[in-house]
């Protein structure tokens, strides 16, 4: 999303909008985006998650437990207890001296056993336990290849999170995210797809000119993304499995801002091809186009509500550029936003009841505005915050950032009280896109 300060010309604010949104830069293709928790939330639940042990031959393939500790940590909702503290390490019931646990402060324990079963074949065991009840409240056995293992630690994480917070987890998710290379003397961009956690980086598009603005299908199978690849726009849909991938827009002039309707079925898109750039919703299966906005101002970043009866886009019809909502038929635009001549780039909290946007005012931060009573809070501390996207279970705000001068992926939790930096050794990162469940 760019950042314009001014709304003279609607062209002029449209060219920066673009351009802006291009600012990307290097990064290596392989490289792990590490977590770092800036701020915490006070109160986190305090637990244990002790060593796995390990039957089998040769070292562990992986720990298991510092994956699901970094997990939960990074969630903002739990304390884990540091290794070094740990008075006993059991792997068994038999072996759990509750007295040690609750003298340690702890409300639940984990303990598991990692072992393998055959060639390529391992068995990863475990428990979550009520430290003051005594009591079990999940008890699992999880098969795995090798390379499963750190997917199955996620998976695990996913379970403790909901079982003592009563949502799902999210940490078996991904992330998209745009990045650019310079390598002799040429930028290449890169479309690429991580772990939540930020490891597994894999490439999905290599560019010598810009990628921009993917979007996750809700099967979580397919990426839709902008390509600049023929010296202009166009919009294509690519199959992450097998590579395939089909041009969807390539009409003259704009063509961007895919937004897949929660059913699958349709993708909203910002085209200028009746002029001004408009809001126009394109049927995957019959491949029509229907013209949602018709309006001589910029209308822009098409967002779905989760019931797909309505959505929201970015326009300056107003002057300045606000949120608008329109009824998925079509109709009438409502602007929503009404605080600060800067708000934009707007998504929908996965239960409908909010909208994460860009807030301009003091730099660019990230807001949260309570589409019930209109209140917007802002949530980010700036000065150039853009870009955000919601964890499917609705607990925090992935976005992208500035550090050091430096692009950098962050992230937030909805009521502000845990921030978080995916930070790169080198090279920055742009435009992130949480997948669904």
């Amino acid at each position: 999303m760019s950042k314009l300060k001014s709304m003279a010309p609607v062209r002029k604010f449209f060219l920066l909008l673009v351009w802006m949104s291009w600012l990307l830069v290097s990064i290596p293709a392989q490289a792990v985006l590490t977590i770092e928790i800036t701020r915490g939330a006070e109160g986190a639940v305090p637990i244990a998650v002790v060593p796995f042990g390990w039957r089998g031959p040769g070292p562990k393939p992986l720990a298991i437990a510092p994956v699901i500790q970094a997990d939960l940590a990074r969630s903002g909702r739990f304390n884990p207890l540091p290794e070094a503290d740990m008075l006993t390490k059991p792997s068994e019931l038999i072996d759990i001296q509750w007295n040690a646990w609750r003298a340690l402060g702890q409300d639940y324990l984990v303990i598991g056993r990692l072992a393998q079963t055959g060639p390529d074949q391992y068995e990863v065991k475990f428990f979550l336990y009520d430290v003051y009840k005594g009591e079990q409240l999940a008890g699992y056995r999880l098969p795995a290849r090798k390379r499963e293992l750190r997917r199955t630690a996620h998976r695990i994480s996913d379970i403790i999170y909901e079982k003592i917070t009563g949502q799902p987890g999210a940490f078996t998710t991904r992330i998209a995210y745009i990045t650019v290379k310079d390598q002799e003397g040429r930028r290449i961009y890169r479309l690429q797809v991580a772990d939540s956690d930020g490891y597994h980086p894999r490439t999905v598009v290599v560019s010598p000119e810009p990628l921009m603005s993917p979007a996750w299908s809700p099967d979580g199978k397919r990426l839709a993304y902008v390509s600049y690849e023929q010296r202009k726009p166009a919009v294509f849909v690519q199959t992450l499995a097998t590579g395939k991938r089909e041009k969807i827009a390539a009409f003259p002039g704009i063509n961007g801002a895919p937004a897949w309707s929660p059913d699958g079925s349709r993708l909203a898109l910002t085209l200028s091809k009746g002029g001004s750039p408009d809001i126009y919703i394109y049927n995957l299966a019959t491949r029509k186009l229907r013209r949602l906005t018709s309006s001589y101002a910029i209308d822009t970043e098409p967002a779905w509500s989760p019931d797909g009866k309505r959505l929201v886009f970015t326009s300056d019809r107003g002057g300045s550029p606000q949120i608008y909502a329109i009824p998925a038929q079509g109709g009438r635009p409502r602007r929503l936003t009404f605080e600060g001549s800067y708000n934009a780039r707007a998504v929908f909290s996965p239960d409908g009841r909010h909208l994460a946007l860009v807030h301009g005012g003091k730099g660019y931060r990230i807001a949260l505005l309570d589409l019930a009573d209109g209140l917007l809070t802002v949530l980010t501390s700036g000065p150039l915050d853009e870009s955000p996207s919601f964890a499917p279970n609705g607990s925090m705000i992935l976005y992208a950032t500035q550090d050091q001068g430096r692009g950098q992926l962050a992230a937030v939790s909805v009521d502000g009280r845990v921030h978080q930096r995916l930070k790169t050794e080198v090279g920055d990162v742009r435009e992130p896109a949480w997948s669904p469940f």
